[in-house]
């Protein structure tokens, strides 16, 4: 199993990367390889520095980095042996099984896209998030921002894409899909949740529930919950707000402390053949450990292999 990881990705790395990596050799009897993708001249000084085992990791040189204020695609064309062009290349020509980079988002997904194409089957790839519930379980809740428009088609294929997600890497048997709206009532909402609603509940092969609003998608009412990505990126944008000002204000709230994206890592590009995994920017060591942690948890289960069987079914 090989991992590859964007080492020049994010605000804080080689570093934080480096960290991240440290915590995942200690902490896994069996771990994956690790493709270190950057400059070697920052990164190798830092794995003497933390004891990382030679024979843990491959470092392949990049000579360029893709900074956060660049245009995606200009940037992919122009910077060809930047850390993200190579991690892509790498992974399209199954030299790794997976990438992983807290770098510029939008290139991430156009290196996705263009290097490893949609599943054969799926209209549009999606990103989700990790929503907490008031009870300590966890749900999840796509699109968040890489599909603003949808059609109705969209959304039945994300309800598939996101219970796959829950029900082998969340380890929910049987998740309950939610269509978010504005009301309960089966004809409520814009013309997209209104196309939706009965695709939804004539699809076979989800457990959906009908619709479910605003209020219910911090409580236990679906353990998948499909909107278009406008609708996804306030929510999760609105859910960092709330961890941020617990922290300001100090409050102390075991449930509030989960709204952390560290306590997950990053959010994976769901609909493509390999696994990707986007962080954030901010990510420190605990976020990359939760996101090689993710990665090798999806190879382990082939949870890409199950969602190319259920589309070429």
């Amino acid at each position: 199993m090989n991992i590859g990881l964007d080492m020049m990705g994010g605000d804080f790395s080689p570093l934080e990367a480096v960290k991240g990596l440290q915590l995942y050799l200690n902490e896994v009897a069996n771990p994956a390889t690790l493709w270190l993708v950057g400059d070697e001249n920052q990164v190798r000084p830092l794995l003497k520095e933390y004891a990382i085992p030679e024979t843990s990791v491959r470092v392949v040189h990049a000579a360029q980095v893709i900074e956060m204020n660049e245009h995606p695609t200009k940037a992919l064309k122009e910077k060809q042996q930047s850390s993200i062009a190579i991690g892509f290349g790498l992974l399209a020509a199954g030299k790794m099984d997976a990438f992983i980079s807290a770098g510029n988002t939008g290139a991430m997904l156009v290196g996705a896209l263009y290097s490893l194409k949609p599943i054969e089957g799926v209209q549009r790839p999606t990103i989700s998030t990790v929503i907490p519930k008031d009870n300590g379980k966890t749900g999840i809740l796509l699109d968040v921002g890489l599909n603003a428009d949808c059609k109705p088609e969209n959304l039945n294929q994300f309800a598939i894409l996101g219970s796959l997600y829950a029900k082998h890497i969340l380890g929910i048997e049987k998740p309950r899909v939610g269509l978010l709206n504005i009301g309960e009532e089966e004809g409520k909402g814009n013309i997209l949740a209104q196309g939706a609603y009965p695709l939804l509940k004539e699809n076979e092969h989800i457990h959906f529930i009908g619709n479910i609003e605003g209020r219910d998608i911090l409580l236990d009412k679906a353990d998948v919950t499909v909107c278009e990505g406008f609708t996804g990126n306030v929510i999760l944008k609105l859910a960092e707000s709330l961890f941020d000002i617990t922290r300001r204000h100090q409050t102390e709230s075991e449930y509030f402390d989960r709204f952390d994206f560290e306590y997950y890592g990053g959010t994976p590009l769901l609909g493509v053949t390999k696994p990707v995994i986007i962080g954030h920017g901010i990510s420190r060591s605990k976020s990359f450990l939760n996101m090689i942690r993710l990665a090798q948890k999806m190879l382990e289960t082939d949870l890409l292999g199950k969602m190319k069987e259920h589309f070429h079914s």
